[in-house]
């Protein structure tokens, strides 16, 4: 383990044992400051942030998008807080944390005893929206997670999430999309955070008009197990609840082969997922590069690996 990797695992330890200690206003305050001073020091990831947000905003200029980077700096350590903060939450606090519109796509989908797949972008608090599935709906779900260095760091993330009701899948090992496949025959959930390829089989979409690579599982899994497919997005408003929307099902087609049933879900699914940011974008914590031309040019020899 590299002293790098001792210090994240040290850190996010701190995080889970001090912070869900902490009264919430102080938690609010502690958050917002440490966004504040992250913002100001404009590391890479503040600048890859603006970067994205100047894809979503073609419009803005650099005054809204530093506007827009702080703002987005303050939810992605929102979520930091809250996620900190969940496990000490009561089953009230849960429930009355998460408020959802079009939900009735979700229930249909449930009632009708199809798997369902719900698939989010990296918005607001998803692990929240976790716990007020398997809370409020009394429904276990089944997710994946990316492998973490160390490893330690990975299983405090796994302990984590099933402490909030999660069966939790290693991204990792080839394994995973089978046991997927099952939950969903046997009419379970699944949710799975969709809009950044972590693998080199992602289907190319166009997203805010540029090219880039988005995960094939959720569109494969919908057609292998006949489960339905919906997409979800997040946000935070000025008040201590998130709020979410089900997106209508996207449909598999009719006719076409394999991978044009993929690619045209993978684009519904951008589709989807663009309206949601597109209304909220400080609420996309999406700190690394996503479009292919990013992506390249971080490849090439000028590029670096920032």
């Amino acid at each position: 383990m590299s002293a790098q990797e001792r210090v994240a695992d040290a850190l996010y330890g701190l995080g889970w044992a001090v912070v869900k200690k902490l009264p919430e206003p102080v938690a609010v305050r502690l958050g917002r400051s440490i966004a504040d001073l992250t913002w100001k020091r404009r590391g890479k990831g503040v600048q890859r942030l603006e970067s994205n947000y100047a894809r979503v905003v073609p419009d803005a200029g650099p005054e809204r998008l530093a506007e827009l980077s702080r703002a987005g700096m303050r939810s992605y350590l929102r979520y930091w807080m809250e996620s900190f903060r969940l496990p000490a939450w009561s089953p009230e606090r849960v429930k009355g944390g998460f408020e959802g519109q079009d939900l009735h796509h979700l229930m249909d989908g449930l009632a009708a005893g199809k798997g369902v797949i719900l698939a989010l972008p990296h918005m607001a608090n998803w692990d929240l929206a976790g716990a007020w599935l398997t809370t409020t709906l009394n429904r276990p779900f089944t997710t994946v997670a990316e492998r973490l260095k160390p490893e330690t760091l990975y299983d405090r993330f796994v302990a984590y999430r099933e402490g909030l009701g999660m069966e939790v899948l290693p991204h990792s090992g080839g394994t995973a999309f089978g046991t997927l496949a099952r939950r969903l025959r046997d009419g379970g959930l699944v949710c799975l955070v969709a809009e950044r390829d972590l693998s080199s089989s992602g289907v190319e979409v166009r997203f805010f008009g540029e090219a880039t690579r988005m995960p094939a599982g959720p569109a494969l899994l919908a057609q292998q197990t006949g489960a339905l497919l919906l997409p979800v997005t997040l946000w935070y408003d000025d008040t201590p609840v998130m709020k979410g929307r089900v997106h209508p099902p996207v449909e598999v087609p009719e006719t076409g082969t394999r991978a044009e049933k993929t690619s045209v879900m993978a684009q519904a699914l951008a589709d989807a997922f663009a309206t949601g940011i597109a209304d909220h974008p400080e609420d996309w914590h999406m700190l690394q590069r996503l479009w292919l031309k990013d992506l390249d040019a971080a490849r090439s020899p000028a590029g670096g690996t920032a």
